[in-house]
């Protein structure tokens, strides 16, 4: 039993998310719910006067809703399987796995627009304008809105989810082994300072409103000078426009989001930090050093060292402690008996 409680205070939950998270996921859901409305009032309004334009509006909303929906889906995993030990690092990649699923999504559109706007080009079809532009203007409107309320918060203080408040006992290191340990005592500190927030969830939610906007602002401009001036090859001369722009955010989206993916991001700023501060004593070396995401805020770090006189890792801990993110490290000491060992000694 005493054992059993000694390592109660070793081990600790892998659940990395932020309070930003949980307020996107709620403002998602919001943007979802007004979706929604507009999609059945567009239906509505579509069959009542027998508008195709406002009907085909409609059921693109339901679209819309639906890949807004895989971002709320993808917080409520990542929350309902935190403490699944299944997740070695927790479920910090879910919602990143939906970003570059919706990055998809968001292209297969562009590219959708892309064949329709040239097939239009070539073969004009009939545009009844005053529904065209009711149906655009009802769309930049609800758009814009959807934006406001998923750039709101800004994602810039991170309240963490897990607290690792453990004591933990240090014993000065024997000189003929190596010395792991597990440092998780440091994610509130850390984001209280600001630590890097990437949620690609939310990024692909706002992509795909912003996007919608933009296609919306677009289809007025072309429906205007339609009406005004009969430059009807301008509407397909738009999509072309819009799905080029979408694509490139499509693009930005699934690259950024793969990397976070593949464990291959630039991680070159935190990995400065954490050189210099180790580094600092000349009888001090990093061997190897590790870095990947497991959060939309936080990092983990396996790290290596290298030294003749091996001190307790509580010491190598505490340099560390206020890099904003670092929130699993692992250290191991290596003792170094060459007198050449170290790349930092003078010949």
């Amino acid at each position: 039993m005493h054992r059993h409680s000694s390592l109660d205070t070793w081990q600790h939950e892998h659940d990395f998310s932020t309070s930003a998270e949980v307020q996107a996921e709620q403002r998602t859901r919001w943007v979802v719910y007004l979706t929604l409305v507009t999609m059945v009032i567009e239906l509505t309004a579509g069959w009542l006067t027998g508008s195709m334009a406002l009907l085909a509006d409609g059921w693109h909303m339901g679209s819309h809703a639906a890949a807004l929906g895989l971002s709320v889906f993808a917080y409520g995993l990542a929350r309902r399987w935190a403490k699944d030990r299944r997740f070695t690092f927790g479920t910090g990649k879910i919602p990143t796995l939906a970003g570059y699923s919706s990055a998809l999504l968001l292209g297969l559109g562009a590219l959708w627009m892309l064949v329709e706007s040239i097939s239009r080009l070539f073969h004009p079809i009939d545009i009844r304008y005053a529904d065209a532009m009711l149906v655009a203007c009802l769309g930049l409107v609800v758009n814009l809105v959807s934006a406001w309320i998923l750039a709101q918060g800004g994602g810039h203080h991170h309240g963490h989810g897990h607290h690792h408040g453990h004591a933990h006992a240090h014993h000065p290191p024997r000189q003929d082994r190596h010395h792991d340990h597990h440092d998780h005592n440091q994610g509130l500190q850390h984001h209280a300072q600001g630590a890097e927030h990437k949620d690609h969830n939310l990024r692909a939610a706002y992509l795909h409103v912003l996007a919608d906007a933009m296609t919306s602002l677009l289809a007025i401009a072309a429906l205007a000078a339609g009406m005004l001036f009969g430059w009807r090859f301008l509407d397909p001369v738009m999509g072309m426009v819009g799905a080029a722009l979408i694509g490139s955010w499509s693009w930005g989206l699934a690259r950024d989001s793969a990397r976070s993916l593949l464990d291959a991001e630039d991680h070159s700023d935190i990995a400065a930090q954490i050189r210099s501060r180790i580094e600092a004593e000349p009888d001090l070396a990093i061997a190897d050093l590790h870095l990947w995401r497991i959060g939309a805020a936080s990092r983990a770090c396996i790290l290596s060292l290298v030294t003749h006189e091996p001190r307790p890792v509580e010491e190598y801990k505490q340099r560390l402690r206020s890099i904003p993110g670092l929130d699993h490290l692992t250290i191991e000491v290596q003792q170094c008996r060459d007198e050449r060992c170290l790349n930092t000694e003078n010949p």
